[in-house]
């Protein structure tokens, strides 16, 4: 049981940071809850190094830190799709 709670914690930390990473850049983005949650847990989890390397592992990473890489990831997926800053890069389908 406990592992089914850790689970599902970590799904909610990851949606939560990847939400709010997701409000962080401008206009829409089509990317469905696993996604959301990948790029929070993603986020966390950079956050997490980068602080470990800079503090020696003496502090965590923090809330803002871990929006603001959730955020250059959602960024990262954008560019990848040859969107802009604004623009998701996704094209809506034709008929």
């Amino acid at each position: 049981m406990d592992v089914l709670l850790y689970i599902l914690l970590l799904a909610a930390s990851g949606l939560f940071v990847g939400a709010f990473g997701r409000l962080v850049i401008p206009g829409p983005d089509p990317m469905g809850l696993l996604g959301t949650i990948g790029v929070g847990l993603a986020g966390s989890f950079a956050a997490g190094l980068v602080m470990w390397l800079i503090t020696g592992g003496t502090s965590g990473a923090g809330l803002l830190l871990s929006i603001g890489f959730a955020a250059l990831f959602v960024y990262g997926i954008r560019r990848s799709r040859g969107g802009t800053l604004t623009d998701s890069g996704m094209r809506p389908l034709r008929r």
